[in-house]
């Protein structure tokens, strides 16, 4: 007599292949969201720092070699950034270079951009 179906064996390896896979599943999910997490900080850091440069070059001002600091507030958080001048081998232009973290004592800035500014 030939049998149909599965063993209770069978079944019992089925659903725990099913369940390593869903926890491989899920553990993939919450890295996901963790990292969305951590781009969505990165890209509005990089936006502010953006925004700083826009500024600087409008304003057009020959830019300090020293550190200036300031913030302002996107997206319900405070942003705290930091950017000076630095020389270039031309005397008419300086390079500029800003950072942006979430906390101002944060060692790593989430966001450093580059740019440069002529002398008027």
């Amino acid at each position: 007599m030939k049998q149909r179906g599965m063993t209770l064996l069978e079944v019992m390896v089925a659903l725990a292949l099913l369940a390593i896979a869903g926890l491989a599943l899920m553990k993939t999910s919450g890295e996901q969201v963790r990292n969305l997490s951590r781009l969505e900080e990165k890209q509005f850091a990089y936006l502010v720092a953006d925004n700083q440069l826009a500024q600087l070059q409008l304003q057009q001002v020959w830019p300090p070699q020293s550190w200036q600091y300031g913030n302002t507030s996107m997206a319900q958080r405070r942003w705290y950034w930091r950017w000076r001048g630095v020389s270039t081998r031309h005397a008419q232009i300086r390079a500029l270079e800003i950072e942006v973290r979430l906390d101002p004592s944060q060692q790593a800035a989430l966001a450093t951009l580059h740019g440069w500014q002529g002398k008027s």
